[in-house]
């Protein structure tokens, strides 16, 4: 007996959608590369060095 299409295709919605939720959980627990926390630290340094960085301008 095989399945009706609707139910092959809902069941194989799920496996993508659990292999998608498997891959991105794995991804989010992955330590960030040194180069982007290199990059990060740059880019704060440089917004750091803006004058009026941290002060709200009066409208």
């Amino acid at each position: 007996m095989t399945e009706p299409d609707d139910a092959k295709d809902d069941r194989i919605c799920a496996l993508i959608d659990d292999n998608l939720k498997r891959v991105y959980s794995d991804i989010v627990q992955e330590e960030l590369p040194d180069r982007f926390k290199d990059l990060l630290a740059v880019l704060k340094a440089q917004d750091a060095d803006k004058p009026g960085h941290g002060s709200k301008d009066p409208l």
